[in-house]
């Protein structure tokens, strides 16, 4: 009987941890190959883990609601595969070669074979001693003052030392990312990890250890206070609030975090430039109202973010140029000749980005089905990763919420994305007379590295104009 242990695999999304959602075994389970094990949360999609062997459960190396690194073991199977034993006489030759275990072959994840292991290994950093951390920090003459009330538990820390000046501190990207956020400098943190690695907890610890002083003041300084004064002091501290009841504190993880990063990411990286139109899309609305009560289109969702979708498809075949991305590496301006149209939509995990693959070349009826499709999985937090990659252009609808307009901030890699603001009755002139009509405004905001202002703006009038006149999806397709 051998052990053996599937690790957190890498889903093909460039990611480097996952959370774990669910698990659906327990040790002692009986797993088959293929069976799905557990679902985790990657990248703003939920995608259950299959397990690549048969066997029993052993462990479960992390709970529910962990975050974990791609390439560690979350779980161990006891398998009936039994392992040869050797000769006697080759065990006693191997006997000095044993301390050098050899690298275990890798595992069939659910990607390829997963991460390999490493071949090399960090060489620990030498320990100064202690004596000498504590004179080159000034920190022996306060340890040894006459203070009998004083604490003794930070007195271990310098036997820790931490990071040698002038070395770069050892740890994982997620965990520099982390310090980074908290404000924390990883040379001041002690690593806890092994050959002198900074952990999470490392930075945790630190970012506590920040703010503990903050906290413990105010309540040192009754006591050097004279006595006359003590009272007084003791009072005003009586109304004092846990910050824990004033402030509830939410880990950024999952869609949260993807979001954010993707956010700033664009926000720093393509030059944005917004736009701004307000028209009348009475005839639009009418024209929903025939299309719902049309027999060929039964059955089939009918609203006006459909025809704007459509518009906006209308526009860029009529400017091309928009449906591009912005290769940085290579120093080029990719064109794309298919549009991949990205809807944002709201899930109970977050704002995420799916898109329907060649929209350009679906018919109204088609359109609809894939965008109720879209909407519907992303709603049900089933949104598999390939359909939020490759996005040409993007449409979020504000107006749902009777917002007006904004300014969106572009999905990463894409050239544009449209805001669709409220459509609302307002007094509008029409024919020369002051009449109740349906009005909206539209809001494009675009990379104004491949998008120059003459550009953008004819194809947000485009956009307008199909809307306010749509006897042009048919005269301009």
């Amino acid at each position: 009987m051998t052990i053996r242990e599937f690790k957190m695999p890498d889903v093909g999304e460039g990611l480097t941890e996952a959370e774990i959602l669910k698990w659906y075994v327990q040790p002692g389970d009986t797993v088959t190959d293929g069976q799905v094990v557990c679902e985790v949360e990657t990248a703003k999609a939920a995608v259950e883990l299959p397990i690549p062997f048969d066997g029993v459960v052993h462990a479960l190396l992390f709970e529910e609601g962990t975050t974990v690194d791609v390439g560690q073991v979350i779980i161990s199977v006891q398998t009936g595969e039994a392992e040869a034993p050797a000769p006697a006489a080759a065990a006693v030759e191997a006997a000095p070669a044993a301390a050098e275990p050899a690298p275990a072959a890798r595992q069939p994840v659910l990607v390829g074979y997963g991460v390999s292991e490493a071949s090399t290994k960090r060489r620990p950093r030498k320990a100064a001693p202690a004596p000498a951390v504590a004179a080159q920090n000034g920190t022996a003459a306060p340890v040894a003052a006459p203070a009998p009330a004083a604490p003794a538990a930070p007195a271990p820390l310098p036997a820790v030392p931490a990071q040698p000046s002038g070395e770069r501190p050892l740890a994982k990207p997620p965990v520099r990312k982390l310090a980074k956020d908290l404000g924390i400098d990883l040379a001041s943190v002690v690593p806890t990890g092994d050959g002198g690695v900074v952990t999470r907890e490392d930075v945790h610890a630190a970012a506590a250890a920040a703010i503990t002083p903050q906290a413990a003041a105010p309540a040192a300084a009754p006591v050097a206070a004279p006595a006359a004064v003590a009272a007084p002091v003791a009072q005003a501290a009586a109304p004092a609030v846990d910050a824990s009841v004033r402030e509830t504190r939410i880990p950024v993880k999952g869609v949260r975090k993807v979001t954010a990063q993707a956010m700033v990411g664009s926000a720093f990286t393509a030059p944005h430039v917004t736009e701004f139109i307000t028209f009348d899309v009475t005839r639009t609305m009418k024209l929903v109202q025939e299309l719902k009560a049309d027999p060929d289109l039964a059955g089939l969702r009918i609203n006006p973010l459909l025809l704007i979708a459509k518009a906006v498809l209308v526009a860029i075949r009529r400017n091309p140029d928009v449906n591009a991305s912005w290769d940085e590496a290579a120093q080029e301006i990719v064109l794309k000749h298919y549009v991949n149209l990205g809807i944002a939509a709201a899930t109970p995990r977050g704002l995420i980005v799916p898109n329907i693959k060649d929209a350009h070349a679906k018919t109204l009826g088609e359109l609809s089905e894939s965008l109720s499709a879209l909407v519907a999985t992303a709603r049900d937090g089933k949104t598999s990763p390939a359909d939020m990659q490759n996005g040409t252009i993007t449409l979020t609808n504000v107006g749902v919420f009777g917002v007006d307009t904004g300014t969106p901030i572009l999905n990463p890699g894409e050239s544009a994305i449209l805001a669709v603001g409220a459509i609302k009755l307002q007094p509008w002139v029409h024919k020369g007379k002051v009449k109740p009509r349906h009005v909206t405004t539209l809001a494009l905001s675009f990379d104004h590295r491949l998008i120059d202002g003459e550009l953008g703006s004819r194809f947000l009038a485009d956009i307008a104009s199909v809307l306010e006149h749509p006897r042009r999806l048919i005269t301009w397709s």
